[in-house]
C-alpha cells in the first residue's frame, strides 16, 4: 500500500513537472514574440516583453524545483533547472548592464535562445521518463 501511494507521488510530481516545462517553453515563445512585435511592429511592446517575464521567469522553475522534489526527478532535471535560473540571471542581467558594457546586450537574444533549447530538452526528458515503463517486480 505504501509503495502504491509513493509510486501515485512520484507519477504525478512527474506529470506536473512535466506540465510547468511545457508552460515555462511557451512562456519563452511567447518572449521571442513579443520582442518581434516589438521590433517589427510596435515598439510599445517591449512593455509586454519587460513585464511578462516578471510573470513566469522565476516562478515557473521554482514550482519545477518544487515538482521535481515531489516527484524523484533524476539528478539531470536539478542541473537543467540550475541552468534555467542561471540563465534567466544573465537575462535580466543582460538587458540591464547595457550603459555600462553596451556589448553585453548583444548576448541577451542569445541566452533567450539558449534558453529555449534548455527548456524544450527538459520537455523532451520528462517526456521520455513518464513514457518510460515501469519496472516489474516478480
Amino acid at each position: 500500500m505504501n509503495l502504491e501511494v509513493n509510486n501515485t507521488r512520484i507519477r504525478v510530481g512527474r506529470i506536473i513537472y512535466f506540465a510547468l516545462a511545457i508552460i515555462f517553453t511557451l512562456c519563452i515563445i511567447a518572449q521571442v514574440f513579443f520582442a518581434g512585435m516589438a521590433i517589427f511592429l510596435n515598439p510599445g511592446a517591449w512593455m509586454k516583453h519587460m513585464i511578462f517575464v516578471h510573470l513566469f521567469g522565476f516562478n515557473v522553475p521554482v514550482l519545477m524545483f518544487i515538482f521535481a522534489v515531489v516527484g524523484a526527478m533524476p539528478r539531470w532535471a536539478y542541473w537543467q533547472l540550475f541552468g534555467v535560473l542561471v540563465s534567466i540571471f544573465f537575462m535580466y542581467y543582460t538587458a540591464n548592464i547595457k550603459v555600462m558594457l553596451p556589448w553585453a546586450g548583444a548576448l541577451h537574444p542569445v541566452i533567450g535562445i539558449l534558453l529555449f533549447v534548455l527548456s524544450y530538452s527538459i520537455v523532451l526528458k520528462s517526456w521520455h521518463l513518464i513514457m518510460k515503463k515501469p519496472e516489474r517486480e516478480d
